[in-house]
Formats: C-alpha cells, sequence, structure tokens
C-alpha cells in the first residue's frame, strides 16, 4: 500500500504532467490551420494567374507551324557548253556580280567572227543596191525623154512622108494631064501625016513630046511608090518608137524592183546584225555571275561538265531578303490583320527573340496550292482544320545591313506571336 506522501507526490507529479500533454497536440493544429492558409492563398494566387494568363493569350495567336522563308536564285546556264572554271563552293559568300561559273568560249568566239563577216557582207550588198537605186532611176528617165524623142520624129516623119506622096500624086496627075494632052495630039499629028497635011517635022515633034510625057508618067508613078513605101517605113518607125516608148514608161517598176531589192538588203542587213548581236550574247553568257549578295548552295555542277541552257548549277541564297511564313489554324484569323505586330521566337537561337510585321494573309489555304488538292465532294468526307500562310516581315528587313551576321536563314524554326488585341 502506498503511504500518504507518496500518493501526494503522485498527484503533485500527474497534475504537473497534465499540461504538458496537453500542449503537445496544440502544435500539429497551429501548423494544420497555416498549411490551410498558404493553400488557399496559393489556390487564389493559382486562379489569379490562370485568370491573368487568360487574359493576356487572348491578346495573342500563336503557331510553332513557322519557319522563316527567303528568295533562293537557281543559278542555271543560259548556254551550252563546257565548263571549264568553277569559282564557289557551296556555303560561300559571294557578292552580286561575282563569277560562280565559267564555260569554253572558243565556239562562241568562232561563232561571233563567223556572224560578224556575214554582217559586213550583207553590209557591202546593201550599199551596192542603194548605188544602184539612183542610177536606174536617172537611166529610167533618160530612156523615157528619149522614146518620147523617137516618137515624135517618127510622127514627123510619117507626116513628111505623106506629105512626099501628096506632093508626088499631084506631080502624077500633072504629067499624067500632059501625057493625054500629048497623045492625044499624037493621034491626031498621025492621022494628018497620013494624009500629008502636015510635016513630018511637026508629027516627030508630037511623037517625041508624046514619047517624054509619057516618061515622065512613068517616073512620077515611080516617085510615088516609092513616096508610098517611105511612108511604110516611116509607120513602121513609129511603131517601133512607140514600142520602146511603152519599155521605157515600164522602167519606174524597173526603179521600184530596185528599191525593193535595196530594201531587202537592208533588211538581211538588220537579220546578219541580230545574229551578230546575239553571237556576242551568247560569247558573254559563258561567265555566269551571282544576281545578288548572298551564300552558295545546292551545287551540282563539276569541272569538265558539258552543261545545257537551262540546266540548274547551284544556288544563291541572299540573306538579306528573308521573311516569316507562319501557318495559323483558320480558327486564329479572325482578328488577324496586316500591320499587326509579332514576336518572334527563333528555335535555332534558343528562342531569342525578334519583332516584325503582319504584311499579308494568304489568299487560300496551303492545301489548295498543293500539287493534289483535296476533293472534299468525293467519297467519305473528314473535316480537317485547314491552315492559312501569313507573311511577317521581320523589323528593320528594309535596312541594308539587316542580317548582316547571317543568322537568320531560310527553313528555321520559328515561333511567331500575333498581338491581335
Amino acid at each position: 500500500m502506498k503511504t500518504v506522501n507518496e500518493e501526494r507526490e503522485f498527484s503533485e507529479s500527474h497534475d504537473e504532467a497534465k499540461p504538458v500533454a496537453d500542449a503537445a497536440p496544440a502544435e500539429p493544429e497551429k501548423r494544420r490551420k497555416w498549411l490551410i492558409l498558404l493553400l488557399r492563398i496559393f489556390m487564389v494566387l493559382l486562379v489569379i494567374g490562370a485568370a491573368l494568363y487568360w487574359w493576356e493569350s487572348r491578346k495573342y495567336e500563336k503557331t510553332d507551324d513557322a519557319q522563316i522563308d527567303g528568295h533562293i536564285h537557281p543559278i542555271s546556264s543560259r548556254i551550252d557548253g563546257h565548263v571549264v572554271k568553277i569559282h564557289a563552293e557551296s556555303g560561300d559568300f559571294v557578292k552580286a556580280g561575282t563569277v560562280l561559273v565559267e564555260i569554253d568560249s572558243v565556239d562562241y568566239r568562232v561563232a561571233v567572227e563567223r556572224a560578224r563577216a556575214e554582217y559586213m557582207h550583207a553590209l557591202a550588198a546593201a550599199e551596192e543596191a542603194q548605188l544602184g537605186v539612183p542610177i536606174s532611176q536617172a537611166g529610167s528617165t533618160s530612156r523615157i525623154h528619149s522614146a518620147e524623142a523617137a516618137v515624135l520624129s517618127a510622127e514627123a516623119g510619117v507626116t513628111a512622108a505623106n506629105s512626099r506622096v501628096s506632093e508626088a500624086e499631084a506631080r502624077l496627075a500633072q504629067a499624067q494631064a500632059g501625057a493625054r494632052t500629048a497623045n492625044l495630039d499624037l493621034a491626031r499629028y498621025t492621022e494628018l501625016v497620013g494624009k500629008k497635011e502636015i510635016s513630018r517635022q511637026q508629027f516627030d515633034q508630037a511623037e517625041a513630046a508624046a514619047t517624054s510625057s509619057n516618061s515622065e508618067v512613068a517616073g512620077e508613078t515611080a516617085a510615088l511608090n516609092s513616096s508610098r513605101e517611105a511612108v511604110k517605113q516611116a509607120n513602121a518607125r513609129l511603131a517601133q518608137a512607140r514600142a520602146e516608148l511603152a519599155n521605157a514608161r515600164i522602167s519606174p517598176k524597173e526603179v521600184a524592183a530596185s528599191q525593193a531589192r535595196a530594201r531587202a538588203n537592208e533588211a538581211a542587213v538588220a537579220k546578219f546584225k541580230a545574229l551578230l548581236d546575239q553571237a556576242e550574247l551568247n560569247l558573254g553568257y559563258i561567265r555566269i555571275v551571282a544576281p545578288a549578295d548572298g551564300v552558295v548552295g545546292n551545287r551540282t555542277v563539276q569541272l569538265g561538265q558539258n552543261v545545257e541552257a537551262g540546266q540548274e548549277l547551284l544556288a544563291v541564297v541572299p540573306l538579306h531578303q528573308i521573311w516569316v511564313t507562319a501557318n495559323f489554324k483558320e480558327t486564329q484569323l479572325g482578328l488577324m490583320r496586316p500591320g499587326q505586330k509579332v514576336e518572334i521566337e527563333v528555335d535555332a537561337l534558343g528562342g531569342e527573340k525578334f519583332h516584325g510585321t503582319v504584311t499579308s494573309i494568304g489568299g487560300a489555304t496551303g492545301a489548295r496550292f498543293s500539287l493534289l488538292p483535296p476533293e472534299n465532294a468525293t467519297g467519305s468526307y473528314v473535316k480537317v482544320v485547314q491552315r492559312i500562310p501569313v507573311r511577317i516581315e521581320l523589323d528593320g528587313h528594309d535596312d541594308p545591313g539587316f542580317n548582316k551576321d547571317g543568322r537568320l536563314r531560310p527553313g528555321l524554326s520559328v515561333v511567331p506571336s500575333v498581338r491581335v488585341r
């Protein structure tokens, strides 16, 4: 059995231990209240953050289906030939006008010399034809005037011959009248001499006069026939002169033909001059130069290769002519407009940000520009969210020194965020 003192001590020790036992459960309760408070604060902050993020995200449209685009100049040969020199490798930076490839020039120099010779020959022929035109014109005029004069002379000859015929006819008529008188006198004298009424001398005189008159008629008849023959000859000369005049009057057509030949020779000169120019151009095409500043890429040409006109040899990528092509979903374009500002993250540069501006929105979806556009009216239809290309110009792209370091290159992936609100 416990003594009274032991019970008192046990009671006191029990009374002192009870507050300590009561204080132990108070600490976890206090911590729990603090944790609940912190959790509530965290939840409030999370809701506020989510609300702010939602509110801020409404201002932007973002896509990772985007890349840097740029012009790629395919360099091809304009002539056929044998490659003798190559001055650039893939990855080399070249300036505009730098010679990239050279083609053997021997064939084209020979073509130039041949074209020049043909041009000089055509030029000489044209000069000869031009000199012949005034000579032909002068000869034509002279021939016409000469033929007209010959016609006038022949007409005068015909007139004179007709006059001589008329004179001969008059003389013949006069001679015939005299012969008729003389013959009548002779007939009368013949009867009288038979009757011896006149002397023989008178008869002889009458006979001589009749003979003379008849001879004169014969002479005048011959002269008349000769005059008539002269008229025929004069008419023949007139006909010949008129024919020559007609031929001379055709000579202006010969002049026109001469002028046409001169024009044809001038056209030949122009033709051979064009051939010479083309030959000289082809000679100039043996050196293939860079059209712009940029980096050489996709080089396929090899030394000693025979290339054809239009064959692609390499490419030049101008790094200062770049932009961003972003393929946004059709559901993202409701508020998108040209002129809106864009923030661009470049994957290759560790998310480094650039700024730009929306300049245009594509006229059709990318599917419409594909090789085989979809035909939704045939077969089973599955709705797919379409994408439309949006062009974004980088700030400072007009600066001559833009992208001089070449950090941005066509094909790099980017993430543009367009502020639409």
